[in-house]
């Protein structure tokens, strides 16, 4: 399970009061401190620890809003105008690969708690972005078109680093046969049988 934190929400609190609990937690991420070592750290990582990067991007620590649907506020309405209240807090930089990088960025998931009750963290109850269908939180909370991205590229440098290795190779091969064809060439011939000497003989 990943470092992440979260916000229980009993459907009382406006999109607004949540948005503004998420910009509270953007800042805490955001605050450094220096650590034992001297060195400026993010708060936060002087507490619990966590991976340097989480899919290949450098992103705060999730934030996991679980709703419980014990107030009279309409969930269809609030999340989407939540959203766009916390936009600048989660949305990434399109990138030409067709992905995006979530670098500084918070990664914000909703789910509710009946369906996390049901089906547990590792079950398909968290909505990606941009999609109908739940996802486990792991897949939730990455970025999967990245990490295709990442294998493509690593596979076509590997792939480049054969072909290179395959081209010294034959070339290699290529001067081993011009210097033997070449040294072949020197070779005397007998005057009296016209037979070329041997390797012995040659040297």
């Amino acid at each position: 399970m990943p470092l992440l934190f979260i916000e229980v929400d009993n459907c009382h609190e406006s999109a607004e009061e949540l948005a503004d609990k998420l910009e509270k937690y953007a800042r805490f991420f955001r605050r450094k401190v220096k650590d034992t070592d001297g060195k400026e750290r993010p708060m936060w990582r002087t507490r619990w620890s966590a991976p340097d990067t989480w899919s290949g991007d450098r992103t705060h620590p999730p934030v996991l809003l679980v709703f419980n649907r014990l107030g009279e506020r309409n969930l269809d309405r609030t999340v989407p105008r939540l959203a766009e209240l916390t936009r600048h807090l989660w949305q990434g930089e399109r990138q030409k690969g067709g992905y995006h990088h979530y670098d500084g960025r918070t990664p914000i998931i909703a789910t509710g708690l009946g369906n996390l009750s049901k089906h547990g963290p590792v079950g398909p109850v968290f909505p990606a972005s941009a999609v109908t269908t739940c996802s486990p939180l792991r897949e939730a909370i990455g970025n999967p078109r990245r990490e295709a991205a990442d294998a493509r590229a690593r596979e076509e440098a590997t792939a480049r680093q054969e072909e290179y290795q395959a081209q010294v190779r034959r070339a290699a091969q290529e001067q081993a046969a011009k210097k033997a064809a070449e040294r072949e060439a020197r070779r005397p011939v007998c005057t009296g049988c016209r037979a070329k000497f041997t390797c012995e003989r040659f040297g």
